[in-house]
């Protein structure tokens, strides 16, 4: 229990001991905020503790920083706040003084517990109640858990053991939860060549980057430390290790991830970089990038247990939890099909209700409701109606996940849905500040800036998820699409639209006629025109204006209407509603 508030010295050991500790060590980043905050909160500056000075003093923002798009502050404070509780609960649990970070404010609380030091005179018998009796109490308390620990560890490796080999259980949630992944410090072999904390640093940005999705568990170790994983591994837990070395005038950055039950490697990757940049100040962060939209992607190798066994099941006789909802909902993503959509659908309606509230099931059904709308109701939703149960959803999500990059994301499209093209713009900002690797958010956003013009900006986007992250799929492809267009390549841009056209109905049919009559090809102009006459959206609208709701850049859309109109479509279905 705490009471009387230490002072200031107490205060500033308890702060040496955290900048100590491991942890907290390998993130001068989180260092300098806690050291920031604790000594303006004792020199009386609480109200100097703010959003902006923060991100300005300790992350190097500019002056014109807006926390309200960049929420670097609120994200590293909900990792020290996180690490500030495994502190206390581990290694500084003995610690007399606490330094703590209420959740919603920036300034810091200190207190003093209950753990007060004492000397025992030597022989003197510890007495009833005596700080001494006290902790040989909770020793033996934590000796009898370990022992329960070590029981319940035989019973499970005794149960994996009998059903390894045999069909699994009919509660297959059991069997598929989300999947753990323990990073391993990288070894650098490259000598001088790269700097000890260029290599050593690497993993830390990892557990960083993959702790941002929020279907991951993340663990660290060091490369010395020989338990790399459960003591019986579970099902879905990998280990994933690399090495930095010289290669000529490249450094090579390889990681290896191994399932750690079969002992299997199932997947690696090697990333070439030339020395002259290896010792770039943001070399981590790129480096870290790429292996993150590899590892964190719903398409990528730690998920690949759990798509393979949804995608054999069938009916409804199984149990759902929210990993295998938002598994079916990230394959939803990727076609758009409303067979997909009504199976994550009917998952998240399945949910205990606890699980229905939580923010990833809020924003995911919110996003269903605005696409497909809701299967299991015999009488649909009027589309308003539709739209404001959805943003009624996303905002009590982002009440309870304010940093969710996946929530994001989701209100980003309600917004896109809307219209409400300058705040979609900002919801998808900050999705993907939030998680530079969250590659649904990356290629949504850098649509949205290309169909408004920034086409530029939008293709180094698209290009870097649409090349690295695994099977992309086809909705990532409008982008590219528009910038061969720009750059006359009507053959790339004819077969990345015709991919396109398979996500987006919209535009992109339109996108095909155009590449097609660029390229002389009027087979493939006759396929695709009958499609945007029997497009319902347009029937309601008319081409135009439905496009123009999407589509802000005037210049597209006045090459699209010469292209519809060159291809035969009628000035009355063009302009108004046909």
């Amino acid at each position: 229990m705490a009471h009387a508030a230490p002072d200031r010295d107490a205060v500033l050991s308890a702060l040496r001991r955290l900048l100590e500790w491991s942890e907290i060590a390998r993130s001068p980043q989180l260092g300098r905020f806690l050291g920031y905050i604790v000594q303006r909160r004792l020199d009386g500056q609480e109200q100097a503790i703010k959003a902006y000075s923060i991100a300005v003093d300790v992350f190097g923002r500019p002056p014109n920083f807006d926390p309200q798009v960049d929420p670097i502050v609120r994200v590293q404070a909900r990792r020290l706040r996180g690490l500030l509780e495994e502190y206390y609960t581990g290694p500084g649990i003995d610690d007399p003084v606490r330094i703590s970070l209420p959740v919603g404010r920036y300034v810091p609380d200190f207190a003093l517990t209950d753990i007060a030091p004492e000397i025992e005179a030597a022989g003197d018998e510890p007495q009833p109640g005596s700080e001494t009796s006290r902790t040989r109490w909770r020793i033996g308390v934590w000796l009898l858990l370990g022992a329960l620990a070590i029981v319940l560890v035989v019973a499970l490796y005794l149960f994996l053991a009998n059903n390894r080999d045999g069909n699994p259980p009919s509660g297959i949630s059991a069997l598929i939860d989300e999947p753990s992944i323990t990073l391993v410090e990288f070894q650098n072999l490259a000598g001088d060549a790269v700097a000890g904390p260029h290599a050593a640093g690497l993993t830390v940005e990892l557990v960083t980057d993959l702790e941002q999705f929020e279907t991951i568990q993340v663990g660290y170790r060091t490369s010395g430390d020989e338990a790399a994983g459960p003591a019986v591994p579970a099902p879905n837990h990998f280990v994933f290790t690399g090495i930095v070395r010289l290669d000529a005038d490249l450094v090579q950055y390889s990681g290896i991830l191994t399932e750690t039950r079969s002992n299997q490697v199932v997947w690696n990757q090697t990333l070439s970089i030339p020395a002259a940049q290896a010792t770039a100040p943001d070399i981590l962060d790129r480096v870290s990038r790429s292996f993150s939209l590899v590892l964190g992607s719903p398409r990528g190798p730690l998920h690949a247990p759990a798509r393979e066994l949804l995608a054999g099941l069938s009916g409804d006789d199984w149990e759902a939890n929210l990993y295998m909802c938002r598994i079916l909902f990230d394959r939803f993503r990727e076609t758009g099909g409303m067979v997909e959509g009504s199976k994550a659908s009917a998952c998240f309606g399945r949910l205990p209700e606890a699980s229905k509230q939580d923010p990833i099931a809020l924003a995911a059904r919110a996003s269903l409701l605005v696409e497909i709308g809701d299967p299991a109701v015999a009488v649909p939703l009027a589309q308003a109606d539709r739209l404001a149960s959805a943003a009624a959803s996303l905002t009590r999500a982002l009440e309870l996940s304010p940093t969710s990059s996946f929530v994001w994301e989701q209100q980003a499209r309600l917004h896109e849905a809307q219209a409400f093209i300058v705040q979609a713009r900002a919801d998808y900002a900050s999705a993907v500040q939030l998680n530079p690797a969250n590659a649904d958010a990356v290629a949504a956003f850098a649509r949205l800036q290309a169909l408004g013009g920034g086409l530029a900006e939008a293709k180094a986007m698209a290009q870097e998820v649409a090349e690295k992250s695994p099977e992309p799929p086809a909705w990532y492809f409008g982008v590219p699409t528009l910038a061969a267009l720009r750059d006359r390549n009507f053959d790339q841009a004819l077969e990345w639209a015709q991919l396109y056209a398979r996500a987006d109905r919209e535009l992109g049919p339109i996108l095909a006629i155009m590449a097609a009559q660029g390229a002389g090809d009027s087979a493939v102009v006759n396929r695709y025109l009958p499609e945007i006459l029997d497009l319902p959206a347009f029937h309601a609208k008319g081409v135009l204006p439905r496009v123009r709701e999407r589509v802000t850049d005037d210049s597209l859309v006045e090459a699209m209407r010469q292209s519809l109109t060159e291809a035969g479509v009628p000035w009355a279905a063009l302009t108004r509603p046909f």
